[in-house]
């Protein structure tokens, strides 16, 4: 269970992209990764490892082969650091009837109603004013203490909400954070607060990104220890699965890659998101210094580059088996799913389909498919963005979960060890 007790310590630590991509960095650090910088150049040699992080949220990791060739090409997995959450506005203290709270918008497709009565705390960035304009000093905190909870309305007041109410998210979803007293300021309560963690006087914040994330446990349960309950398990799960799988895999050929991309709840078109020219630049400048012209690379892109898009996917529901489709309905512990589409909204075709399957057969591991029942409209992947920049073969797959998009998800433990599995076959096969 060493894997499993990892995942929930590097969930824990993960409390924000900036966070999740810092518990990365550490670990690559510990262990020899050289980081590249966009703006210095670069020296790759054989048998090396890198990793370049040209924005805090988002990083890509190189392992090369001692003996690679030009003829070789990358073993790429990619997934992404964000989760649904709540993000703090600019001037956000609120005050009303001795109450005080903070000004939120939603971030991503957070199943709201599950954000309700619990502790929860901040973490993300601040930047704080420096000397030079363009380079402000930039600041990682995790408050690591639960300040706000959003409580939920008594069904005295209420007697509809087990029917299903409508959450106003400009009103209803306003975390409280304490209440008013006299020797509180209470039009900058929660700068005054920030200022005093960071040790700084509240006319050096400049701005923030800031996220709420909740402090219940991780945890594991079941009769007999078979499930994780967590927050963010998708789509840390996946970058802790394909990090740990890197880390412990020495590449025979080519170049073994971890993509870690951010934003891909609200679509990815963002700098950091897989939306963007990014990676392809990250890939292209890479490869420049190991192929000696840009066709030896191209021709390694179509020979001998596989990409898997790595993120949660829909387990079987106990209690609405109807939501599914009839003939292809994933269950916990049976296996991890390859996710397809008719409409591309996933990357996978038959050609990768049947690359992955092999590969689940050689590292003896039981996978599962999933299609999304036709009248249900299923959500997006990295994958076929990713592609559509690099137009490389690639599959989508994940591991079956329930209760995507709450505070807490839960996935099987035998499910995550096995897609670890297939992530060292991938990148020693």
């Amino acid at each position: 269970m060493n894997h499993i007790n990892d995942l929930i310590d590097y969930i824990n630590k993960g409390t924000s992209p900036f966070h999740a991509v810092l518990e990365v960095k550490r670990r690559l650090d510990k262990l020899g990764y050289k980081e590249l910088k966009m703006g210095e150049e670069w020296i790759v040699e054989k048998g090396s490892k890198y990793y370049i992080s040209p924005y805090p949220t988002c990083c890509f990791i190189f392992d090369v082969s001692k003996n690679f060739e030009e003829k070789d090409g990358f073993r790429i997995i990619a997934s992404h650091t964000d989760s649904p959450c709540f993000r703090i506005k600019p001037s956000p203290e609120i005050t009303e009837n001795n109450y005080m709270k903070l000004n939120t918008e939603v971030y991503g497709g957070p199943i709201l109603n599950t954000w309700f009565d619990r502790p929860l705390s901040l973490a993300g960035k601040v930047a704080i004013k420096s000397n030079d304009v363009f380079k402000p000093e930039i600041q990682y905190i995790d408050l690591e203490k639960a300040i706000l909870t959003i409580p939920n309305l008594a069904i005295h007041m209420n007697r509809e909400i087990n029917k299903g109410v409508e959450i106003n998210k400009q009103i209803d979803v306003l975390p409280l954070i304490g209440l008013l007293n006299e020797e509180l300021n209470k039009d900058n309560y929660f700068m005054d607060y920030l200022a005093d963690r960071l040790d700084v006087s509240v006319d050096q914040i400049l701005d923030f990104d800031l996220y709420m994330y909740v402090m219940d446990e991780s945890m594991i349960i079941g009769l007999n220890d078979e499930f994780i309950s967590a927050p963010r398990l998708d789509d840390l799960a996946m970058v802790h699965a394909s990090i740990t799988a890197l880390l412990e895999s020495i590449p025979e050929t080519g170049v073994n890659c971890v993509a870690l991309f951010d934003n891909e709840e609200i679509g990815s078109k963002t700098k950091q998101g897989a939306d963007s020219t990014l990676f392809a630049m990250v890939l292209e400048r890479f490869a420049e210094c190991l192929y000696s012209n840009k066709s030896n690379f191209n021709r390694a892109l179509f020979t001998s580059t596989f990409m898997i898009s790595a993120d949660g996917a829909h387990a079987l529901h106990p209690n609405k088996p109807q939501k599914h489709d009839p003939t292809n309905r994933p269950e916990l512990g049976k296996g991890i799913v390859v996710k397809l589409s008719g409409n591309h909204s996933y990357v996978t075709d038959s050609e990768s389909i049947a690359i992955f399957q092999q590969l689940c057969q050689e590292a003896n591991v039981p996978f599962q498919k999933f299609v999304n029942h036709s009248n249900e409209t299923g959500g997006k992947t990295l994958g076929p963005i990713a592609s559509s920049y690099i137009p490389i073969r690639a599959v989508d797959v994940g591991h079956p979960t329930l209760a995507m998009h709450s505070a807490k998800e839960l996935i099987a433990c035998s499910d995550h060890l096995d897609i670890i599995k297939i992530f060292n076959k991938f990148f020693t096969f």
